[in-house]
C-alpha cells in the first residue's frame, strides 16, 4: 500500500488523464458511430478515471488492483467485444489499456516495497 500522497499521486493524475482520453477518442478518431467500441470507451475510461479520482484520496490498494484489471481489460477488448477491425478503436484502447495498467501495477509494485514488521 502506498501511504504517502507524493508516493501515489503521479500515477493517479496519470490514471485520471488516460481515462478521459480514452472517454474522448470516439469522438476526438471518429468510431463513436461504431456502438460496441464507444461504449466501452465511454464506460471504461469514465470508470478508470473515476477510480483513480479515489485512489488519490483513499489509502487502500484495491484502486490500483481495479485500475490494472480495467487497463487489461482495455487492452483485451477489441478482441472479446469485436471490434479490432477498427485501427483507431483498437489502438486507443490498447494505447491507453497498457498506460494505465503499468500505472497501477507499478504503483501497486511500489506499495509492497515495505519492510516488514519486527513487532
Amino acid at each position: 500500500m502506498l501511504k504517502t500522497f507524493e508516493n501515489r499521486s503521479a500515477f493517479d493524475v496519470v490514471n485520471i488523464a488516460a481515462g478521459l482520453g480514452l472517454a474522448i477518442t470516439p469522438w476526438i478518431l471518429g468510431y463513436a458511430a461504431l456502438t460496441t467500441a464507444a461504449w466501452n470507451a465511454w464506460l471504461v475510461g469514465a470508470a478508470i478515471a473515476v477510480v483513480a479520482c479515489i485512489a488519490l484520496f483513499a489509502f487502500s490498494e484495491w484502486q490500483q488492483w481495479v485500475n490494472t484489471a480495467l487497463g487489461v481489460w482495455s487492452v483485451a477488448a477489441p478482441w472479446v467485444l469485436p471490434f479490432s477491425t477498427n485501427s483507431s478503436a483498437t489502438i486507443s484502447h490498447v494505447v491507453v489499456g497498457l498506460i494505465v495498467a503499468a500505472a497501477a501495477g507499478y504503483s501497486l509494485w511500489k506499495g509492497s516495497d515495505k519492510p516488514f514488521s519486527t513487532a
